[in-house]
């Protein structure tokens, strides 16, 4: 039987793949990541095979997508497809170490003035007025807390390079973003797709960094669509028993 393993990104956890992993439901068990622990990529992919048994589909959100692939090169014999939403896949850029220790020193001095200056430009236009939502994502950002916050960003600073064994990955691959997502926009999706042997590139209108909790409907309808011409189709089992 084949789990799925919902990953989240950076400052993130389950509330951010809910929806996904509601509409999941009857095609195989589901488990949510933790990847607050450790501070490098390779480490957060390595728990996350020890902890699990069997047969994978990750399915990484951000940060989440990277840890995703990270899986894949590090034991592709048990992950049966990725779908990855809102990722990249390149190392570290020129004038990025700088701007990231900003922000680990702003949030140990005030996580909430950190969080809503970091979420508005994750979110379409407009979609930090959706006051629920909104303030859904900044309690789960400020109950990320500071510790957490800068060892995840000390994990995308040292983050590999995916295009190194991109090309090696043999599964299928979902790559999904929001057509208003500035920070990981559909060219960078575009470019994964082109380094691996069988990916599939959608781009969700509505909805920027945040797609999973912005757009969860259309999310649902692609992923399931995908996965049901990918032959992951409802658990026979689970169809025998309702």
């Amino acid at each position: 039987m084949t789990t799925f393993l919902f990953i989240p990104g950076l400052v993130s956890d389950a509330r951010v793949w809910k929806p996904l992993a509601a509409a999941l439901a009857g095609r195989g068990p589901v488990i949510h990541a933790d990847v607050t622990r450790d501070d490098d990529i390779r480490d957060m992919a390595a728990r996350l095979l020890d902890e699990t048994e069997g047969d994978l589909i990750p399915i990484g959100h951000s940060m989440g997508g990277r840890v995703a692939m990270e899986m894949a090169h590090q034991a592709k014999q048990r992950i049966r497809a990725l779908i990855l939403a809102n990722t990249g896949h390149a190392p570290l850029q020129e004038g990025e170490l700088p701007k990231r220790q900003a922000k680990i020193d702003l949030g140990h001095r005030n996580m909430e003035h950190l969080t809503r200056e970091w979420l508005p430009p994750m979110l379409a236009p407009g979609r930090e007025k959706d006051d629920a939502l909104f303030a859904d994502l900044v309690q789960m950002v400020i109950s990320a807390g500071p510790d957490v916050h800068e060892t995840q960003i000390r994990a995308l600073i040292g983050r590999p390079d995916a295009a190194v064994y991109l090309p090696d990955l043999e599964m299928p691959i979902l790559l999904v973003t929001g057509a208003q997502d500035s920070w990981s926009p559909e060219l960078q999706h575009r470019e994964i797709a082109s380094l691996t042997q069988d990916a599939e590139v959608h781009v969700i209108d509505g909805a920027g960094h945040f797609l999973p909790v912005e757009q969860p409907g259309k999310l649902a309808a692609v992923m399931i669509g995908w996965l049901d011409r990918q032959g992951f189709g409802v658990d026979p089992d689970e169809m025998a028993t309702s």
